[in-house]
Formats: structure tokens, C-alpha cells, sequence
């Protein structure tokens, strides 16, 4: 909801200051709060696939988290922030390894709040690190830095960024493959999608970090290959600026496809990009 909501009338408010923009942020973060959970301490994520979870909560969640920082400014409702900061400590606590990359399902009982498992759906194995899912979780954390200043936000941001950068798997280009386990590279898709969230979020980590060299290093050698040779040609792909994404390849649901928030974030962080060259 978070994504669907902020990433479009957020950013319209944001530069129009339109009071309608206004009444959909703060009514979607009350709406987006009801799924919040005391006893697990984290907001619930999917509702289907009840055969095989009871209440899961997917990395992809931390991106949510945006739109309840910003309707707690426009509100001055702490609620909405201590919320989002249960979440964030909640999800450090129990989606990353010990290594520092993250699963992508943490199923929790709502009673107990107890773990009950630990997956990786989108990904090769459930003990694999997903890259988009790595991506969501350095960028979400850089995000949560920026509002709460807390400094375990930005350790856990870069610990991030030092698995994804420094992985054996990443290729030269610094594309990732869908999936960093995947049996088959190199000879498996890439995600364009995780490299543009990645080097968003590491554009905005320069900002806070000592690493601030490396991080942008890193992040203009992926905006470069990405303009390169993930580009589309000019009146192709349907429209769409990016290709190469992969959505779920366990499912062969949107396999070297472009895909529409590839887009948002390779815009984004051309946008950070051009704002640090100044």
C-alpha cells in the first residue's frame, strides 16, 4: 500500500502541495496502520496463500514504512511513528542473517508474536539471498535512518550494502542476477529492478555514511549500466525505460520482463545522481 500510495500521491504532493494529496496520505497510513499487530510487533503483508502462512511479513514491507513517517509530519500523530519504528526493529531482528542478507517471508503467530518460519518465496531457496529483497531492505533502512537519525538504522544499512557490493556473485556490471544463490550463473536472469533500488538507496546513503565515496563509486557504475545496456531503444518496450527485470521466477511469472517500478527507481536515482554532480 505504502508503494501504490506514496510513490504516486506522495511524490504529487510533494510537488504540488495539493490539500487532496494531503487527505490520501494521511487516510492510506490509518488504513495501513490497521494491519499493524502489537503482539507480533510488525504490519502484516499478504492475505492469500492462508495454506502457508499464518501471518507473513515480507522484506518488501520496509518500503511501506515511508508513508507512515510522512503522514505522522503531516499530523504530528505519533502513533503512525512508533509503528513504523516497531516495524523496522522488528524486521532487524528477525529477516537477516547472520551475514547480513535478508529472507523474504517471516511468518509470525499473531497471538504470540513467536517466528513460526522463515522463507524465501521469490527466491531460489529459502536459505538464498533474493535480490530484490536485499535491495528493499538497504534501501528501507537508508529511509528510516533519514527519519528517525537512529544509528542502528544506518549499521544495518551498511552491513547491507557490504553483502550486496561484496558478494562473489555480483556481476562486474553490478546488475545482480535475480538471485544471488541462483545454481545457474552466469547463465541466469538479471533483475534491473534490484540494481536500480540499490543504487537509489546508496545515493541517498552517501549522505549519512563515511563510505560515502564507494557507496556513489558503486551507484554511478550502476546507473551507467543501466543506461547502457538495459536500456530500451526509443519506441520499443511497450513504453517502458528499463529492461531485463525479473519479478518471480519460482512462479516464471515476469521473467526478463521490464516492470514499472524498475522504472520509478532507475528515475530516482538518476534524479539523486544529478543532485550530488551539482
Amino acid at each position: 500500500m505504502g508503494f501504490k500510495v506514496y510513490c504516486s500521491i506522495g511524490t504529487g504532493y510533494r510537488l504540488t502541495k495539493d490539500p487532496h494529496y494531503k487527505e490520501v496520505i494521511i487516510e492510506s497510513a490509518q488504513t495501513l496502520s490497521k494491519r499493524f499487530n502489537p503482539k507480533t510487533g510488525v504490519i502484516r503483508s499478504w492475505d492469500h496463500s492462508t495454506d502457508k502462512w499464518v501471518n507473513p511479513v515480507i522484506i518488501d514491507n520496509m518500503m511501506n514504512l515511508e508513508l507512515l513517517f510522512e503522514a505522522t509530519k503531516l499530523t504530528g500523530d505519533s502513533s503512525l511513528y512508533k509503528i513504523a519504528v516497531s516495524h523496522a526493529n522488528t524486521t532487524m531482528k528477525n529477516h537477516f542473517r547472520a551475514d547480513y542478507s535478508s529472507y523474504h517471508v517471516i511468518d509470525y503467530d499473531p497471538n504470540t508474536g513467536a517466528v513460526l518460519k522463515k522463507n524465501t518465496h521469490q527466491g531460489f531457496s529459502h536459505e538464498s539471498a533474493w535480490a530484490r529483497g536485499q535491495a528493499w531492505a538497504l534501501y528501507g533502512y537508508t529511509m528510516c535512518y533519514r527519519y528517525t537519525k537512529d544509528p542502528a538504522y544506518l549499521n544495518q544499512a551498511e552491513h547491507v550494502a557490504a553483502f550486496i557490493l561484496n558478494h562473489k556473485n555480483m556481476p562486474k556490471d553490478l546488475v545482480p542476477y535475480w538471485d544471488f544463490d541462483a545454481p545457474g550463473i552466469p547463465n541466469e536472469p538479471r533483475d534491473a529492478s534490484a540494481a536500480a533500488v540499490i543504487a537509489s538507496g546508496l545515493y541517498e546513503l552517501t549522505g549519512y555514511s563515511s563510505n560515502k565515496d564507494l557507496y556513489k563509486s558503486k551507484a554511478d557504475l550502476m546507473l551507467q549500466s543501466l543506461s547502457t545496456k538495459y536500456i530500451s531503444p526509443k519506441g520499443e518496450n511497450k513504453g517502458f525505460i528499463l529492461l531485463h527485470s525479473t519479478g518471480s521466477k519460482p512462479s516464471n511469472s515476469e521473467v526478463d520482463v521490464p516492470i514499472s517500478y524498475a522504472d520509478y527507481y532507475y528515475l530516482e536515482a538518476l534524479l539523486r545522481y544529478k543532485a550530488l554532480s551539482k
